[in-house]
């Protein structure tokens, strides 16, 4: 194994790459959903809602939401009547949906600070498992995906949203140029933190392409994987079961 990883561009010590995506999220959390609507023009909502649609949450199941934060996923799938656990390596990031689940007067979820590559969990506890927009954060995605795999029950599904890289030509030049130089801007200006949305972008650009990522779906155990990419794959929904 690798003695580096990647944060951003750079390559860095797995323990340095916890600790600063730590940071990062430390940092953003009270303006990320702001700043995920500006980033996207508001999109990131139709992706969620067409991803919790692939999930199809049933009344009384229990789902494991990883990389949950403030929420987003999990207040869409509770309305379906599942029982969801969001889970967040980041105290702030669970702090600011506890908060926001409290003002929408939402109840019954659990909050639980986990880190995606040692959840805490037994075997075979969850009937689904989801991450969005948090799988290219983790610093080990092999043992993240093994860990899905082991928490979910026999015939239990694992599903992924994530960024990757738009094949679409000429909107994957605009969209390079826009995320590099427009993003980390808006960051300075809604949150005070360019740095902090310089690495979010960068690490977009880092992680696998879509056959790649569904590849390692596959060697953590899930079969049936599929990928559905949209805008050309510039967001991707990744799915598996477990048999």
């Amino acid at each position: 194994m690798s003695s580096t990883v990647s944060f951003g561009y750079e390559d860095v010590t797995p323990e340095e790459k916890t600790a600063r995506v730590g940071g990062v999220f430390s940092s953003v959390a009270r303006k990320y959903d702001i700043m995920n609507d500006a980033m996207s023009g508001g999109m990131h909502r139709l992706w969620k809602d067409r991803f919790v649609r692939h999930v199809k949450p049933k009344k009384g199941e229990r789902i494991l939401d990883m990389a949950g934060g403030t929420g987003d996923i999990a207040f869409r799938m509770q309305a379906k009547g599942a029982h969801v656990t969001v889970s967040d390596i980041n105290p702030d990031m669970l702090g600011v949906g506890q908060e926001r689940a409290e003002k929408r007067g939402l109840t019954g979820l659990d909050w639980s600070v986990q880190n995606a590559e040692v959840l805490s969990f037994e075997d075979i506890s969850f009937d689904a498992y989801t991450i969005a927009f948090g799988i290219r954060n983790v610093t080990h995605i092999d043992k993240a995906l093994r860990e899905a795999h082991r928490v979910l029950k026999r015939g239990g599904r694992f599903f992924c949203l994530e960024f990757s890289t738009t094949v679409w030509p000429g909107f994957a030049e605009v969209y390079d140029a826009y995320s590099h130089r427009v993003v980390p801007k808006l960051g300075k200006l809604i949150s005070g933190d360019e740095d902090s949305y310089r690495y979010l972008i960068e690490s977009i650009r880092r992680f696998p392409d879509m056959p790649s990522f569904e590849r390692m779906i596959g060697e953590a155990g899930f079969v049936q994987t599929r990928v559905e990419p949209m805008l050309g794959g510039l967001v991707a929904i990744h799915s598996g079961w477990k048999i």
